[in-house]
């Protein structure tokens, strides 16, 4: 089975996503800013298949340190990396502030960028050929009121994956991104049941995205079964697209 790397485990879907990989057989160092009481359960029944590794990713060189310096390090091979972690800017453009926007891209843009340069250089140590997974967004693809600098995280994101598949291909080390529809998470707990509604009737299925579903391809992504899927956006949006 694989050693993956996965940020934002906490909650929502980084937490599905921790519970699909372990299912599968999987050890994941799951990367969260806190050992909540959901992570203690998944910790009790796992044992030894789940390392929690507490960073807030908005510390770039703290959290690289504390992930690869003082937890993975390089004697542990790592096979995938999931790239899940984001936190929400949301505001129309003419209010638009600098701090919370820089915040924004640390999280969301920065330090994956700066993650997927250590999992490289991990699996080209250890001669493995592994699998990137991000998480991107449906809004990159499509406008929604009050998402501009959001969907721009995410648009970054997908151009450096599309961009590390094309460098890392020949090594056998793939890139993907999977452009999740609007989710029943804690990043839209702010919306209204009205706005919601409204978001879910854009969609072919009538209905938010399920969190099982994206989970599932994200395991399929690091998984060998999808050896010659790289530089791809895999959409899961109930049909938004």
């Amino acid at each position: 089975m694989k050693n993956v790397l996965v940020t934002g485990i906490m909650q929502g879907l980084g937490l599905q996503i921790t519970k699909t990989l372990l299912e599968k057989g999987n050890t994941v160092y799951g990367v969260a800013l806190e050992n909540n009481a959901e992570l203690k359960k998944l910790k009790r029944q796992y044992k030894e298949k789940l390392v929690v590794i507490l960073a807030d990713l908005a510390d770039i060189e703290k959290s690289c340190e504390t992930i690869f310096g003082k937890t993975i390090g390089y004697d542990i091979p790592l096979h995938g990396f999931v790239n899940n972690a984001a936190i929400a800017y949301d505001d129309i453009i003419s209010n638009l502030q600098y701090d919370p926007l820089l915040r924004m891209f640390q999280v969301n843009v920065f330090s994956p960028m700066l993650l997927t340069r250590h999992v490289i250089r991990n699996m080209l140590l250890h001669g493995v050929q592994g699998s990137i997974v991000h998480i991107s967004s449906v809004s990159v693809h499509t406008g929604y009121k009050g998402l501009a600098m959001y969907a721009s995280t995410k648009g970054a994101l997908e151009a450096f994956s599309r961009t590390a598949a094309r460098e890392w291909g020949e090594r056998g080390i793939r890139s993907n991104c999977i452009v999740a529809g609007f989710m029943e998470t804690g990043m839209s707990s702010t919306l209204s049941p009205t706005q919601k509604d409204r978001i879910y009737k854009r969609t072919s299925l009538k209905k938010p995205t399920e969190l099982t579903s994206v989970a599932n391809m994200a395991e399929f992504l690091i998984s060998d079964q999808s050896s010659s899927v790289t530089g791809s956006n895999v959409f899961v949006d109930s049909g938004t697209i």
